[in-house]
């Protein structure tokens, strides 16, 4: 029996544009709730929410089955990280702050099993297999793997042209916020200098044709970016979803901030 047939992969594959929305409560039950809003995708994020690899490996039982799927974003690119998520079952990685194609290389070799990469083996004993219950796990897995990698500096995108002449990275996904950051407009992802630079280089990926990847919750920009090229598109953040919910309860009732 070979790998499960990884959906994203497949739908992003085929053209469709795909809108999610960032997990960042850090809990199955908050995930499973997320679950069953309609999103097409959930990025279950191990970079800026409290995560560790059991309560990441938690929810992502919890949507696994639902009709959203899941990503993982790990804390960063490390190897025996990228080998532990895969096998609890991530199919699907966002790996940050992407900057050289070297880089992109080594995170790539480190999400399939040789001869093709690094990928360490083990999965016999994991969810990734069923448990050894697929028993073709081993020669499939390499291709049922989606990779995404987060480009988030000037420097990445410097080097987003050769970092497109990759084979094997599914999509390349553009972070606003810390562009930003880095180009010294500190908590302007709407300026119209990061703007311009995002709807550039969603564009240049699009080219490539690659899936282009972004995350915003201002509908104006959401829409700029679709028209831009974008295809997968984070469109909430579960904290503030949720954060934004009981304040407005708060001061409705209570006078609240």
């Amino acid at each position: 029996m070979p790998a499960p047939q990884n959906q994203l992969k497949r739908r992003l594959a085929a053209g469709e544009t795909l809108y999610g929305c960032w997990l960042g409560l850090a809990g199955a039950y908050t995930a499973e709730i997320a679950a069953t809003a309609g999103f097409d995708w959930l990025l279950i994020d191990g970079e800026h929410a409290p995560n560790d690899v059991p309560s990441l490996s938690a929810q992502l039982a919890a949507v696994r089955g639902s009709g959203s799927l899941p990503m993982v974003r790990p804390v960063n690119d490390d190897q025996d990280l990228i080998k532990q998520l895969l096998d609890m079952g991530a199919q699907s990685l966002l790996v940050p702050m992407v900057e050289s194609a070297d880089q992109a290389r080594r995170i790539l070799r480190a999400t399939r099993y040789p001869p093709q990469g690094r990928r360490g083996v083990g999965a016999s004993m994991a969810r990734a297999s069923g448990f050894g219950a697929f028993t073709d796990y081993l020669v499939t897995a390499n291709d049922q793997i989606c990779l995404m990698l987060q480009i988030e500096s000037r420097t990445g995108l410097a080097a987003l042209d050769e970092m497109l002449s990759i084979e094997g990275v599914d999509g390349y996904f553009i972070g606003p916020s810390d562009l930003a950051a880095d180009m010294g407009l500190l908590g302007q992802p709407g300026h119209p200098q990061v703007k311009a630079a995002v709807r550039t280089a969603l564009a240049q990926i699009r080219a490539a044709g690659r899936v282009a990847g972004v995350l915003t919750t201002d509908p104006g920009y959401i829409e700029e970016c679709r028209l831009a090229g974008a295809n997968f598109i984070g469109v909430g953040v579960d904290v503030a979803l949720f954060a934004g919910a009981m304040r407005a309860v708060a001061a409705k009732y209570k006078g609240g901030a």
